[in-house]
Order: structure tokens, then C-alpha cells, then sequence
């Protein structure tokens, strides 16, 4: 039987160290959030072929934690980065992993996508970690939402299971009229479609 002191471990929250595109970033994390120990591989894959401007204006599509979300910031300190997750918890650690890493330049929120966010923002570069367990409806309107927010020229990264690259495929062809593989790896595709 755990003893309270057990109990107590478990609710402290997760801090672990990364280095994500050049970036040495510190986050905590808690149990429920998705890959609360260390950065998950389709987001560190995500983040090796993401190119940034130092002065955009960044979004973190599903921010988690802001693994994401804390290192567009970092590589644009001359924009502002938005991160949103339909979960308040994840919302809640992407503001602390912020200010944990002095990045006064990000803010959190709770949105489920886009619907919470501001319609007059726009921005020049979108990212994000698709869950494979959202539905290709949903998908659907992240995609269209999307392309509607960036600004022309802007740039929008996916991370994808494998799974769900065909889909991706067709629909950013669709929607944005092109689609460019930037890498494949064994489990996960990073995609990029320019507006």
C-alpha cells in the first residue's frame, strides 16, 4: 500500500532538461499530460526540421506541456508564440515551462483548436503535434482553420503517425495547394505546407 509520502512523490510535478533545436530548454510536466517524462519522438523530430524567423509569430497547435510551443519562442524572440490546448492542466504547465525558461515572449490558453483564439490574430508560422486519435473531421478543420490564420507566406508543420500521412498528403494539398515531406522517419512523418 502506498504511504502518503508515495502519494506526495506521484503528485509533485515532473521536471526533466532537453535540447530541442539548439535550445537548451527545462520543463515540468504531469502525469495525465501526454509523454509527461521527456520530449516524445514525433515532437524531437518535429523540431529538427523546423525553421523559424527570429521575429515571427508563432502558434502551438495542441501545446501539451509547450514543448513545442517554448522552443518556437526561444527561436523567435522578436515575435510572439501562442500556445493552446483544449486541456487546462497542459495549458496550465505550457505557462509554467514559459516562465520557467524566461520566455516572456509566449503565452498559453485553453482553445479547442482554433475557437478560442483571438480572429484577428495571424501568424507567420503554425506547428503542431497531431494527436492520431482526433478524428479526420477534425483534422479537416485544423487544416482549412489554419490556413485562414497564417499569413501569406506563412508556414505550417505537422507531426503525424505514419498512419495518417496520405491523409495529410491529400488534404494539405487540398487546402493549401502544395505539401512537402520533410522527413520520414519509423514512426512519424513531419510535413510542411506553405500559405
Amino acid at each position: 500500500m502506498l504511504t502518503e509520502r508515495d502519494l506526495a512523490a506521484l503528485r509533485a510535478p515532473l521536471s526533466f532538461e532537453a535540447e530541442l533545436a539548439g535550445r537548451h530548454l527545462r520543463f515540468e510536466s504531469t502525469w495525465g499530460l501526454f509523454s509527461p517524462r521527456e520530449i516524445d519522438a514525433g515532437t524531437a523530430l518535429l523540431l529538427r526540421h523546423v525553421e523559424v524567423e527570429q521575429n515571427a509569430d508563432c502558434l502551438d497547435l495542441g501545446c501539451g506541456y509547450g514543448a513545442i510551443g517554448c522552443t518556437l519562442a526561444a527561436l523567435a524572440p522578436g515575435g510572439r508564440t501562442l500556445m493552446v490546448d483544449k486541456d487546462f492542466v497542459a495549458v496550465d504547465f505550457a505557462r509554467r515551462n514559459a516562465a520557467l525558461n524566461g520566455l516572456a515572449n509566449a503565452t498559453a490558453q485553453l482553445s479547442n483548436g482554433f475557437d478560442q483564439i483571438d480572429p484577428a490574430l495571424r501568424f507567420d508560422l503554425i506547428a503542431s503535434n497531431i494527436p492520431a486519435k482526433v478524428g479526420k473531421e477534425l483534422l479537416t478543420l485544423l487544416l482549412h482553420d489554419a490556413h485562414a490564420r497564417l499569413r501569406p507566406g506563412g508556414r505550417l508543420y505537422v507531426v503525424t503517425v505514419n498512419g495518417l500521412r496520405e491523409f495529410m498528403k491529400r488534404h494539405l494539398r487540398d487546402v493549401f495547394g502544395n505539401y512537402d515531406k520533410l522527413k520520414q522517419g519509423p514512426h512519424y512523418t513531419v510535413a510542411l505546407a506553405l500559405r
